[in-house]
Parts: C-alpha cells; sequence; structure tokens
C-alpha cells in the first residue's frame, strides 16, 4: 500500500472513472492530485462531458486538481498569430525527446493528425498553432512538476499530446510514469513506464528467464496454448458486449436511438450548459456541433449499408492462399503512439501487396469501429491492387478462420498477430509490442524486408515460446477488467448503482497493479 507518496493521477474522460475511487482511497495516507489534459472536460460549463468526470472529482477533500484551462485561454487570445518561443522549443527538443522527437509527439494528438484520419468534425489546424499548443503544454507540464514534485504518475490510457509530454519529462526527472499495457492475454494488464513506445526492459528479462525454464515449469501456461488452438472461438474476453465483438447487422431503430443521444449530448453541451460560445471561439481545440452531426449521419448511414452485402467487401475465396492482414481503429495509440511511423495503412498494403509470393492474395478486413468511418474511397483505391481483396468484415463472427485459413498475419501493432502466433502462425508488427517476444512474431524496420518474411510464412513450432510469454505476463502483470472498471465506476457515480463487493474488490487490484509497478520500477533489474 502506498504511504507517504505524491501521487499524480492523469485523467481524461472515461478514463478517469476507476481513478476516482482509487484517489479516495490513497489520499488517507498520501499526497494527491490530479491532472486533468482535455481542455474540453475542464472548459465547458458542467455537462453531460464532465459533470460526472472534472466535477466530481472537484468535490473529493484532499484532492488537488490541475487542468489546462489557462493555457487553453492563453491559445484561444493568440489563435491567429501563434507568438511561439522559438528558444523554448529549441530547448525542449534538446531536453525533452528522449522516446520521440517534438514532430512524432505531435502525432500523438487526434486535432494534429487530420492528414491520417477520416474524423472530418476536426477543424484544419496549422503548423504554427500545433508548435504554440505545444509549447503551451510543455510549460504546464512542467508547471506542474516544480508545483507537485510527484513520486510516481499514474494513468489508465496512453493517447493525446499531454501525455506524450508527461512521460518525457517523467523520464528527465527519473519519476516513474505507469499506465496500462495491453500484452492481449485475456484480462491481463501489465504496467507500461514508457506509454508503451518500446517494450520495457523488465519484461525482456522476465521472457528470457521463463523461455529458459523447464517445460514442467511451464505446464499450465502449455496447456492453455492448446485449449487455446482447440477453441472454435478465440476472440478475448476483453472485447465482450464491445463494438469490436460486434458483427451482427443492426435494426433501423437503434440506429435511430443512437443517432438521437447524440443530438441530445449535443443540444445538452451547446445550448442547456452554454458551451456554444466557447466552442465558437477557438474552433481548433473545440469540435463544432454541426460538423459532428453531418460526420454521425453520415457514419450512420455508410455502417448501415457496409455490414449487409454490397460491392465493396468481398467474400473469401476458398482454397486461395492469401495473406490476412486486419486494419486498425484511425485514429487511436496503436497507430498514433505505438507505430508513429506507420500510420497510413494504404502505404502498409501497397508495400505488402507488392512483397507477396505470386499467386498469392492479401485479405485486408476492416477493424469494425472503423466501419462507416472511414471513407468509402479508401476501399476503392485499394481494390485497384489487383492482388488484394477487401474481404467482408462480418463473414465469420471470430478472427480464428481467417488466421487459421491464412498463410500468415501482417499487423501495424494488433491483437491479430498476437492471435497468430498463439495459434502456431507467423506474423508481422510495424510497432514495439510485447507479444513481439513469441517466435513468429516479426517485428519489421524497413518495408524492404517483407518478401523475405513473408515468403517465410507458415506454421511454427512455438508452443514453449507462446507459454513463456503468458508466464511473462503473468509474472509482471495482474487481471484488470479495465472495461467493467469504466463502465461500473461511471453507473455508481451517476447513482444508478451502488457500491458492490466485487467492483471495490475490482479497485483493489487495480491499486495494487500500480503498487507493484512502483516497486518494479525501483528494483535494480528493471534498469540494469
Amino acid at each position: 500500500m502506498f504511504k507517504n507518496k505524491k501521487i499524480l493521477l492523469i485523467c481524461k474522460e472515461t478514463f478517469t472513472y476507476p481513478l476516482f475511487f482509487a484517489a479516495r482511497k490513497w489520499r488517507g495516507s498520501n499526497t494527491v492530485a490530479s491532472f486533468f489534459i482535455n481542455p474540453l472536460e475542464t472548459v465547458y460549463h458542467k455537462s453531460m462531458i464532465n459533470k460526472n468526470t472534472y466535477y466530481q472529482f472537484l468535490k473529493l477533500d484532499n484532492v488537488k486538481i490541475f487542468d489546462t484551462n489557462d493555457i487553453t485561454e492563453i491559445f484561444t487570445k493568440n489563435i491567429q498569430s501563434p507568438p511561439i518561443d522559438k528558444e523554448f522549443i529549441e530547448n525542449v527538443e534538446k531536453k525533452y525527446t528522449h522516446y520521440k522527437n517534438l514532430n512524432l509527439q505531435l502525432l500523438s494528438s487526434q486535432i494534429n493528425t487530420t492528414y491520417y484520419h477520416y474524423r472530418s468534425y476536426f477543424n484544419k489546424i496549422t503548423y504554427e498553432q500545433q508548435l504554440y499548443w505545444l509549447e503551451l503544454n510543455y510549460k504546464k507540464v512542467i508547471e506542474v512538476f516544480n508545483i507537485f514534485k510527484p513520486d510516481i504518475i499514474i494513468d489508465t490510457d496512453n493517447s493525446e499530446l499531454p501525455r506524450t509530454i508527461i512521460s518525457e519529462i517523467a523520464f528527465a526527472n527519473d519519476t516513474p510514469y505507469v499506465s496500462i499495457g495491453y500484452p492481449r492475454y485475456e484480462l491481463f494488464k501489465i504496467p507500461s513506464y514508457n506509454l508503451s513506445i518500446g517494450i520495457d526492459r523488465i519484461f525482456k528479462v522476465e521472457y528470457n528467464k521463463f523461455k529458459k525454464s523447464a517445460l514442467t515449469d511451464l505446464k499450465e501456461e502449455i496447456l492453455y496454448v492448446k485449449s487455446f488452438r482447440d477453441n472454435k472461438d478465440i476472440m478475448s474476453r476483453e472485447y465482450a458486449n464491445d463494438i469490436t465483438s460486434r458483427y451482427k447487422k443492426e435494426k433501423l431503430t437503434t440506429i435511430f436511438k443512437r443517432l438521437i443521444g447524440r443530438f441530445y449530448y449535443l443540444w445538452d453541451q451547446d445550448i442547456l450548459s452554454r458551451n456554444l460560445l466557447i466552442k465558437l471561439r477557438n474552433q481548433v481545440l473545440f469540435h463544432q456541433s454541426p460538423k459532428l452531426i453531418r460526420f454521425f449521419l453520415i457514419y450512420e448511414i455508410k455502417r448501415w449499408y457496409l455490414s449487409r452485402g454490397n460491392k465493396i467487401f468481398d467474400k473469401p475465396v476458398i482454397g486461395e492462399k492469401y495473406v490476412y492482414m486486419p486494419l486498425h481503429l484511425i485514429p487511436e495509440s496503436s497507430t498514433l503512439t505505438l507505430a508513429p511511423f506507420y500510420i497510413n495503412e494504404i502505404t502498409i498494403i501497397e508495400q505488402v501487396s507488392k512483397s507477396l509470393p505470386a499467386g498469392w492474395s492479401l485479405y485486408v478486413k476492416e477493424h469494425q469501429s472503423m466501419v462507416g468511418e472511414r471513407a468509402i474511397k479508401f476501399y476503392k483505391q485499394i481494390k485497384k491492387l489487383s492482388n488484394v481483396k477487401i474481404v467482408q468484415y462480418n463473414y465469420y463472427d471470430d478472427p480464428k478462420p481467417w488466421i487459421e485459413h491464412s498463410e500468415g498475419v501482417v499487423s501495424v501493432s494488433g491483437t491479430s498477430a498476437y492471435e497468430a502466433a498463439m495459434l502456431g502462425k507467423k506474423a508481422i508488427v510495424f510497432g514495439d509490442v510485447p507479444f513481439s517476444h513469441i517466435d513468429g512474431v516479426t517485428r519489421v524496420h524497413s518495408f524492404e524486408d517483407l518478401p523475405k518474411l513473408i515468403a517465410s510464412f507458415g506454421t511454427i513450432d512455438n508452443i514453449k515460446s507462446c507459454a513463456s510469454y503468458l508466464a511473462t505476463v503473468k509474472s509482471i502483470g495482474m487481471k484488470i477488467n479495465l472495461k467493467y472498471l469504466m463502465a461500473e465506476g461511471e453507473a455508481i457515480i451517476k447513482g444508478d448503482k451502488g457500491l458492490s463487493n466485487e467492483f471495490q474488490e475490482q479497485i483493489d487490484q487495480l491499486m495494487e497493479f500500480y503498487e507493484k509497478a512502483y516497486d518494479i520500477y525501483r528494483d535494480k533489474t528493471f534498469k540494469n
């Protein structure tokens, strides 16, 4: 249990709910502060977006609140002609670029990456505005560090520019910044000390230790791998009741109800809560409702169309040799944070298509969350490649058949590469993910390596390697049902549910997870 520690919690939207309950317990024997990094939550008057997060934290006694309201106001006043402090930016580039240079850091925010995604409600932002917002955020984070001087920083997510900045400054100050990493093994989570940018040394050390151990020491994990391969369905429980596991066609009434809910959300935000003027004053940081409404309408129409038989998606050809490439949710941390050099999936598809052996096809499957969001022209451009098929995303209701019938898998940083390895198939990834330790998963650093790697696709005897990976995850991580904690936490805060023993036990487990991560960080093995 933490005692006499200065704990800084990084808060943003729904990922805040579990931290609210942890803060209530930690504050008794520690000094606790929360840093809300999203201007939409803190600048807006009380509304649906913030009444259960930021405004709930304001009610907590003995928890100091930091936000970005002051720098948002400065940015708004100077938005047309940003007075960039070039000397400050140069000093930041020298001092705070351990993980990424400043241009790569900018990519961690959706407002700076409109070139790469289809969320048309984001307005154009100039490079000068990007640098100015970067500058202001650096100054704010440095101020928070100087005032609070945290012993540990705790987070439940890894996306957005302020987090990237906090990570850099935390490294420079030798302050552990612990966020949650996703090893893709059931509900297990592992601590990450670098926003999952690369693999922490302790994971490598533990994996090599288990890899050298006797098979009898991995009996439980080997049985799990064999069971995984025998199972009809392999989709992780992590995605239960999530859009990722949703393959069925939705009824028009369901779509209509969702649209009504979104329209009311914006009405509450703009009119009932009087935030319209705030939006109009700064159209870079704050989304304009007419654009959001148009986006949601088009999204629902396209999603309804694409979930049915259409001329865009193809059915798989039985017996055809193919490489399987499921797409990612863009923009999200799986690409913007974990693989910033490989955000443009069209480029990857082009390179893979020309690297295939003669007679093979590339089966590209859309991510369920992106159906309706991505532009139709994206699919039409890909279909011009003669050996590429955009396959019907809901042809199967589980990823196993796609992987099992393939020659191998290509993924930027996604779960499919882990699933392929667990099924004894080779896979390629473009990001530094923990499951790239498993034999058969290759981290690519150059497109020129693709032809040779893809030609070597096939099955692999990697059961011990898979078992060693699972043992490592269990050794370093813990089972954390984060989606449950977020959904249940929101319901409790809203008053829709009471505080159950199950929820409190899982909050205690989450707190133990961070405390264990802190001990790992302070251990000599972590750095030496």
